[in-house]
């Protein structure tokens, strides 16, 4: 299966990844941006499969019901009811300090519409786990993926949230009107 994804990542869809996954690091927030599409997550998936490397994510719990949501538990998905103001963070921050090994892939824009400004669950996820953050770009300008190396926060919010945000700078999404 490794073979098979990199070379539909590569040689047909013709992308690279840029960087690597911090394999020293069992534990960490995964931030992918910009997302603008419903293929953000093939190309995420593919990326996953050929690098081996176990990542989790949420998403909307709409996605978890049949007949395809099978599917996306077994691509190491967990459903979020996002129409409750449930208490997200916190849960997974015990997620994260119950595991030896955790990786948890989201978007920090929390939909694939254009959004003003960021939320900010990922960072006080990545704060209350007292784990680093790791950028991932889907830049399709450049058809690459991109991965950062670990940032690890500080006491200012702003200035790590700035500096997290200069990263995607000239990232260029599949629909740039939305991202």
């Amino acid at each position: 299966m490794r073979f098979i994804s990199k070379f539909i990542f590569t040689t047909i869809f013709g992308w690279k990844l840029v960087g690597e996954f911090p394999k020293e690091i069992k534990k960490y927030v995964l931030i992918g941006a910009p997302h603008t599409s419903w293929y953000d997550f093939v190309l995420g998936m593919l990326v996953n499969s050929f690098t081996q490397e176990k990542v989790n994510y949420i998403g909307k719990d709409s996605l978890f019901k049949p007949p395809f949501g099978f599917f996306f538990r077994w691509l190491g998905g967990t459903p979020v009811d996002r129409s409750q103001n449930n208490n997200l963070v916190d849960a997974i921050v015990k997620i994260f300090n119950s595991k030896e090994e955790f990786r948890l892939a989201l978007s920090p824009e929390g939909t694939r519409k254009k959004v003003e400004k960021w939320k900010t669950g990922f960072y006080y996820i990545a704060k209350g786990a007292n784990v680093p953050i790791v950028m991932l770009t889907f830049d399709f300008g450049k058809k690459q993926v991109a991965l950062s190396k670990p940032f690890y926060l500080t006491d200012d919010m702003e200035k790590d949230i700035a500096l997290i945000q200069d990263f995607y700078k000239d990232v260029k999404g599949k629909h740039p009107d939305k991202g």
